[in-house]
């Protein structure tokens, strides 16, 4: 299964970056720059979410609501055509702050000052990003048919970068809470500014991340 990174190299992915950049008023290398980086940490922050019972049954719920069945990639001509809905933003919103919670202000804060962009520019690229992010995952639910919530880890791994990359995966995965004390912000941080003390997977980690050759 190809990861998430795969898809934004991909034509799809070229159109979801256009599309974003043109909604939000933003060069499109930097929006990729700003999406590169921000998708695999929503993916990594809802794989911990999932690893609960109850976070597991509220996303299931959520792809099972008939909003996240992967329709929105289907259209995305129709999506950013003449801007992208109210509904779907409020949407993103929401996601967002579902996943992220309280540390999310400080998230976007982090991922501008790496991209050279202001927190409010990002907040609105991960506002129309994340349904699309959300429509990504219900598709993949479908393709594998996991309607339990004992598959949806699973299927968030893979997403995240499947056997090819399990190490760059358990980094990422660690690096959101790094020092241990469920603070999310400050190892996002390390991650994307170069401030972690784990110098070595951090290199491999942007060298993925940024598609390195």
């Amino acid at each position: 299964m190809s990861g998430i990174l795969d898809l934004l190299n991909s034509d799809l992915g070229k159109n979801i970056i256009n599309g974003v950049s043109n909604q939000t008023n933003q060069p499109q290398n930097k929006t990729q720059e700003v999406l590169t980086m921000a998708l695999p940490v929503l993916m990594a922050a809802m794989k911990r979410n999932a690893a609960t019972p109850q976070g597991a049954e509220g996303l299931l719920g959520a792809l099972n609501s008939g909003k996240h069945d992967g329709s929105i990639l289907e259209n995305l001509g129709g999506l950013f055509s003449g801007g992208v809905d109210a509904n779907v933003l409020e949407d993103g919103s929401k996601i967002l702050g579902h996943v992220l919670g309280g540390k999310q202000q400080a998230v976007e804060k982090t991922l501008g000052a790496k991209a050279g962009m202001d927190a409010n520019s990002v907040a609105q690229i991960l506002k129309v990003a994340a349904p699309i992010l959300m429509g990504v995952i219900g598709n993949q639910a479908k393709k594998q048919n996991v309607n339990s919530t004992s598959g949806i880890e699973g299927l968030l791994g893979g997403l995240l970068g499947g056997s090819s990359a399990k190490n760059e995966q358990s980094f990422l995965e660690s690096i959101l809470d790094a020092d241990g004390d469920g603070s999310v912000i400050d190892d996002v941080a390390g991650m994307v500014l170069g401030s972690s003390k784990k110098k070595g997977g951090l290199g491999g980690l942007l060298g993925g991340l940024f598609g390195s050759k």
